[in-house]
């Protein structure tokens, strides 16, 4: 029983020799019909098509009237209007105002100690010293 295995071991690996050498062939054979030389003068061909191909849609692409401009560059003329507009209105003189317009009423500034405030936590008071401390550093 042991050597009935062992035949048909044998004689299935000699079965995928003789494929992997038919594929080895036929391999083989192809390669020496399309080879290295005839793949890249292929893709010079595409590549070459390819840059046709664009040259036409460019062409195509062009508008038909020369005077028609495009709208990128009229869009770019607009914003350097707009910005020279700017530019204008920001470099104008300011209008005269009235004389008293300079003067703006505000609120005396409090002479007194601020009123200390009623059921404060220890904390709060140390915020409030620390507060009024910075601000008579100003």
């Amino acid at each position: 029983e042991t050597q009935v295995m062992n035949l048909e071991s044998a004689a299935q690996n000699a079965e995928t020799f003789k494929a992997m050498n038919a594929g080895k062939d036929a391999m083989k054979t192809i390669r020496t019909d399309v080879g290295i030389d005839k793949v890249d003068d292929l893709m010079d061909e595409i590549k070459e098509e390819m840059d046709m191909a664009d040259e036409i849609s460019n062409a195509l692409a062009q508008p038909v009237d020369p005077l028609l401009a495009d709208e990128d560059d009229l869009l770019a003329e607009l914003n350097a209007l707009e910005a020279e507009d700017v530019e204008a209105e920001l470099l104008k003189e300011p209008a005269k105002v009235a004389a008293n317009a300079g003067h703006i009423d505000l609120p005396d500034v409090p002479s007194t100690e601020l009123p200390s405030i009623k059921n404060a936590t220890k904390e709060e008071e140390d915020e409030l010293k620390q507060l009024e401390a910075e601000l008579a550093g100003l």
